[in-house]
């Protein structure tokens, strides 16, 4: 499950450029689990299937103060130093407010 109602999720979309997928991913993979050292309760690094170059990241935050202590962290800044020409610029991130959720486990539907 991704969130419970209430929750702030935000989301980076990626484009990479030709070529440059599988170096980016390397690369940024560490960058997008480190959200967990500055708030988050949970994460995401997904990669389209339709769109090898295109990856989403999402991250569960409470406040948005906490994302931009990760975003502009020296740790993180740096590996975006090192993933600089890998990827399309601008990076603009999207904030979202969950409005349900739900999964199943087992037999069992769980909201």
């Amino acid at each position: 499950m991704i969130g419970a109602a209430g929750d702030t999720i935000v989301e980076i979309n990626w484009i990479t450029n030709p070529f440059r997928a599988e170096k980016f991913a390397a690369i940024w993979l560490p960058a997008a689990e480190a959200v967990l050292d500055f708030g988050a309760t949970g994460w995401a690094f997904i990669r389209s299937t339709d769109d090898p170059q295109h990856f989403v990241q999402l991250a569960l935050f409470d406040q948005k103060v906490d994302f931009e202590r990760y975003w502009y962290s020296p740790e993180v800044a740096d590996i975006r130093v090192q993933a600089t020409g890998l990827f399309q610029v601008p990076i603009q991130p999207v904030w979202y407010t969950v409005e349900g959720s739900g999964q199943i486990i087992g037999a069992q539907l769980q909201s």
